[in-house]
């Protein structure tokens, strides 16, 4: 791309989870890039996956106490330590956003293109969460300062790119902009379409929005149908008192027995509304339907009666239903559509389509008058 100098920007480097996966192509794109992050605490195994063992360059919370576990206790300082940056050199700059990357300084001269998960979930959706401990005026003070420095800092790339409609809606609704969508990177040449057996499958993290408990008490009404229930988390204790003698919680499980269970599923279960939901694609590249939220990205992703079934309500009667519609068009629901579908969204699609952006808008950006 004409030898441009490249930065990419991303909040920190923690472990190996969706931003992560697109910073990982973000580096296949632009292997020659600088990496800047807040934090870098990532193990050997993932600096090797995602920075292809490069280093990369850290803000002051890097060396602040406590900041390997407990660098989100240092968020009111984030905004600062983005824009201590000096990117200056650069002539492209990308940052991976869901918090402030995007609020990395840059000038006239230089292309910024911030490929954005979401608005910054601590100052809107998310707020009471993260506040927790905070009371009164101050937790007001601090929430205003975080959206209005949010909303300014939405101001800095000269472009931004949504992961889902779902997200571009949401950053219209804060931010006012228009922007386009470019759906993040699925690796589904690591599945493959498998024989399938008698059993509904759930997998996720066990906190509240995921609504696991849901899936757990829609299959209590449905003794005759089984559901395995794949993760761990703060919810794992209440969903096991409440599973009944046709759900098996097998907890967290490492990715060759999840890649097992999602070839093998009659249908995965997902309740959640998420921005995108790569295991929703993941479990469709294995040719295995879908029973989802209709809500979020799974909307986007899942084709009603096709590659799954979408559900109105995160209520057990919706699920239930929509289970019921299942199984009478099973044999509707074709494994190697279903795959074929999730292609869609593989990284190599992914990595086409950010490349083609971002040459084209530097192109106009560097051949302006």
């Amino acid at each position: 791309m004409n030898n441009y100098k490249t930065a990419i920007v991303h909040e920190w480097l923690v472990n190996y989870a969706g931003s992560e996966r697109c910073v990982e192509s973000f580096i296949n794109i632009w292997p020659e890039a600088d990496i800047f992050t807040l934090v870098d605490f990532l193990n050997d195994e993932q600096r090797k996956i995602i920075l292809k063992g490069k280093s990369t360059r850290t803000s002051f919370i890097q060396k602040l106490p406590f900041s390997r576990k407990r660098h989100r206790y240092y968020l009111p300082f984030f905004p600062t330590a983005i824009e201590s940056f000096d990117v200056s050199k650069y002539d492209i700059v990308i940052s991976s956003s869901h918090a402030v990357a995007k609020g990395v300084k840059t000038n006239k001269n230089q292309l910024h293109i911030s490929y954005c998960y979401s608005p910054m979930r601590y100052a809107w959706e998310s707020a009471d969460e993260y506040l927790k401990g905070f009371k009164g005026s101050v937790a007001k003070l601090f929430i205003n300062y975080l959206r209005k420095w949010d909303i300014r800092s939405a101001e800095n790339p000269n472009h931004i790119i949504a992961i889902s409609h779902y997200i571009k809606e949401r950053i219209k609704r804060i931010y006012n902009i228009d922007v386009p969508v470019i759906y993040p990177p699925v690796d589904t040449h690591l599945f493959e379409v498998g024989s399938k057996e008698d059993f509904y499958l759930i997998a996720s993290r066990m906190v509240p929005y995921k609504k696991m408990n849901l899936a757990v008490r829609a299959f209590n009404k449905m003794p005759d149908k089984k559901l395995i229930v794949i993760g761990d988390g703060p919810e794992m204790n209440k969903i096991r008192s409440i599973a009944g003698s046709n759900i098996t919680l097998l907890g967290y499980q490492p990715f060759n027995v999840l890649k097992e269970h999602l070839m093998k599923a009659k249908a995965f279960i997902f309740t959640a509304e998420e921005d995108f939901g790569i295991i929703v694609v993941e479990a469709m590249a294995c040719g295995t339907p879908v029973i989802a939220f209709q809500k979020g990205g799974a909307s986007e992703t899942v084709v009603h009666n096709k590659t799954g079934i979408l559900f109105e309500n995160q209520t057990e009667e919706s699920l239930i239903e929509a289970v019921n519609h299942f199984e009478s068009a099973v044999n509707n629901f074709e494994s190697n559509t279903i795959r074929e579908h999730s292609q869609k969204f593989s990284r190599s699609v992914f990595e086409k389509n950010i490349t083609e952006f971002v040459n084209q808008k530097a192109k106009e950006f560097f051949n302006r008058k």
